[in-house]
């Protein structure tokens, strides 16, 4: 089956409308018509050749809504007409002892949904910013919530998950003190969470402009990361720091803000290193450097459950398809607030 989508020929080249071959349903399959895929940083990254391995043509796209068109034989959890999300995995090798424990995203045979090796054409997978896409039903995910907040659901898929699985696995909630560093894609969605949670939430920016914003979005406080002043009023007091910042910096500053047995955890992923922490910072509190990447399906669920239960959806800029090349240079602007979201109907024209 051929589809319209929107991809690259090569790292320096502009994303332009092309086909793609979708393969036909099989039978554990599922069949979506995408609505709406989210842009995340990641996506520039890959498609711009900036991590290594990039196959062309490259479709990104892993933030995706959409309705079921069809469904395999054997498919009992979701029917036509259902609206669902697909994240940033499509399949994984199923029987190891991370897929067992519901964490395929750590599986080493992990595919993620675009730019990994796939038996379909081309030879690696191609994203949601396409007409269609098929996928097997343990990596689909239900929505609940309303149809008029699909296009905000989509970057639940990546930039929720991201922020809510270390949020989970570190405890966050009622007592416990959690920074959000970076208010963009994935620290917007960050804020938002731990605020439902019910943690004391401080966001972190680097820009006084944002500070209003921060506060709107449900942060209790905020520090401007550049204010030595604010930082240091702040020392040794958090539990959880989740650091969402894809450019490298200094990470001892925040490193100096952990109470004793604190966590700053890394999402965010430079296209080149972080200066390394100093020791001493890490050693005297018995503080935790550590990283976490989105979640596994039944967490992602877990948690696009929960957002749909306290109303919580991404703030978005939704854009046609012949916008993501301008996109991708606001992105790298910080010119958004704070996904930008295509709307795969344009994809037609």
């Amino acid at each position: 089956m051929t589809v319209k989508a929107y991809g690259a020929h090569a790292g320096d080249k502009p994303l332009e409308s092309i086909d793609i071959i979708r393969r036909p349903v099989g039978a554990h399959d599922i069949q979506i018509d995408i609505a709406f895929c989210g842009i995340c940083h990641s996506d520039l990254h890959q498609v711009r050749g900036e991590w290594a391995g990039t196959q062309f043509p490259c479709v990104p796209g892993h933030e995706i809504v959409g309705r079921v068109v069809a469904v395999g034989a054997h498919v009992t959890e979701h029917r036509a007409g259902d609206l669902v999300g697909v994240g940033c995995i499509v399949d994984s090798c199923k029987h190891c002892g991370d897929c067992d424990d519901g964490l395929e995203n750590y599986c080493d045979g992990m595919i993620g949904t675009y730019n990994f090796p796939t038996p379909d054409a081309p030879g690696w997978t191609m994203g949601g910013y396409s007409q269609q896409i098929v996928v097997h039903e343990r990596y689909v995910l239900r929505v609940r919530h309303p149809e008029d907040q699909l296009a905000a659901v989509a970057p639940l898929l990546c930039a929720g998950i991201t922020t809510y699985s270390p949020l989970r696995h570190w405890q966050a909630g009622p007592g416990k003190k959690v920074g959000i560093v970076g208010i963009g894609g994935l620290g917007h969605m960050g804020v938002k969470l731990a605020h439902a949670m019910g943690a004391h939430v401080v966001a972190f920016t680097t820009s006084e402009s944002k500070r209003a914003d921060a506060k709107a979005l449900g942060a209790d406080e905020v520090v401007v990361s550049r204010n030595a002043e604010e930082m240091e009023e702040h020392a040794s007091s958090f539990d959880l720091i989740i650091n969402t910042v894809a450019a490298p910096h200094n990470l001892d500053a925040y490193l100096a803000l952990l109470k004793r047995d604190g966590a700053l955890t890394l999402v965010g992923a430079p296209a080149t290193p972080h200066p390394s922490p100093e020791v001493f910072s890490l050693i005297f509190k018995r503080r935790t450097l550590a990283g976490s990447m989105i979640g596994g399906i039944s967490e992602t669920q877990e948690m696009l459950d929960f957002c749909a239960e306290h109303g919580i959806v991404a703030d978005i800029e939704l854009i046609r398809a012949d916008e993501i090349n301008a996109s991708y240079e606001r992105m790298l602007e910080g010119d958004v607030k704070y996904r930008f979201v295509i709307d795969n109907a344009t994809l037609a024209s």
